[in-house]
């Protein structure tokens, strides 16, 4: 005689319509703090950020013009719309693309040498080898607390032969501000004033690795240079990143040092570098000028750090996939 067993399926019990509406206000509730979280943030993201852009997009429209209907015109300057004419006449300028491959001569030495004295700095500091770090960490970074308009004019009164404390002591003519030598010098200045950031920077990444990984790598019998070419490095991968991102959008807006500079060489011209460019063409002092072609090369110098950023990027995680 074969038993036959019924199972009888379980059903869940569906919730009720009260607390469905609880877990729903609960919800909006949750989202609405974290909106009001987001606020500040986005008040000023819109001022700081997004009208600053707008308003620069719509006087790239336009053009200053003298009013009035004679030869030279008369009376005072007034707005033109002149479409896209502004964008053209940045990017067929001369001045801006030889100060642009400046800038980026000037960047293709300076930030290499900067991030990895940075990142040799914050691999010191991350070891056992320094007993204060935190002296020598306030003392790295205390370049970046100076004004760059500041740490320009004291590096000018070092580079000057006549008041300098050390070019007496350097082979006889050499010349700091020479054409030959001034990018090496300004990136110098950037170096000193930078290199303590992009330190903070690699030492945060570096802090926030699990010590474990540490230890078990020397309970395997690595050596600290192992620990910090095998471990270390490859983990601060990303604030790497960061950092040459952030060098590479501040060098193409490279300004306090050249002007400082230009000075005391008048032979740089008030076209130096596109940021100089741009301000001088703001100021009349430059032709063309007025604000029209002031924010359409600050715009266009906007792309191109934006597209350098993006190439390097897209460079460095193709590497890190391979």
């Amino acid at each position: 005689m074969t038993a036959t067993m019924t199972v009888t399926p379980q059903t869940t019990p569906s919730p009720s319509p009260g607390s469905t509406r609880r877990r729903n206000g609960r919800r909006r509730r949750e989202g609405l703090t974290g909106w009001l979280f987001m606020l500040p943030f986005a008040v000023l993201f819109v001022f700081v950020f997004l009208i600053p852009i707008i308003v620069s997009v719509q006087s790239s429209m336009f053009a200053q013009v003298p009013a009035g209907d004679g030869l030279y015109g008369g009376g005072e300057l007034e707005d033109r719309f002149v479409g896209f004419d502004n964008f053209v006449t940045a990017a067929s300028s001369g001045a801006f693309w030889v100060g642009m491959g400046r800038v980026v001569l000037y960047a293709a030495f300076q930030i290499p040498v900067m991030i990895v004295g940075a990142l040799a700095l914050a691999l010191l500091l991350d070891s056992f080898l320094v007993r204060r770090p935190g002296l020598f960490r306030m003392a790295y970074f205390l370049p970046y607390a100076i004004p760059g308009v500041i740490a320009a004019m004291i590096w000018l009164y070092l580079y000057t032969p006549e008041v300098s404390p050390f070019m007496p002591f350097l082979p006889e003519g050499t010349d700091l501000m020479a054409p030959g030598t001034m990018l090496l010098s300004m990136a110098n200045m950037t170096t000193w004033t930078y290199t303590g950031y992009n330190m903070l920077i690699f030492l945060a990444a570096l802090q926030a690795v699990p010590r474990e990984l540490y230890e078990a790598a020397r309970l395997d019998g690595a050596t600290g240079w192992q620990i910090a070419t095998r471990i270390k490095i490859p983990l601060v991968r990303n604030a790497a990143l960061l950092a040459v991102l952030l060098s590479i959008i501040g060098t193409i807006q490279l300004f306090n040092e050249p002007v400082v500079m230009e000075s005391a060489n008048s032979w740089m011209g008030l076209d130096y570098t596109p940021m100089m460019l741009t301000y001088n063409s703001l100021m009349g002092t430059v032709s063309p000028s007025g604000t029209g072609i002031a924010s359409a090369y600050s715009l266009l110098m906007a792309v191109i750090a934006g597209v350098l950023a993006i190439v390097y990027a897209l460079v460095q995680r193709r590497k890190g996939d391979v």
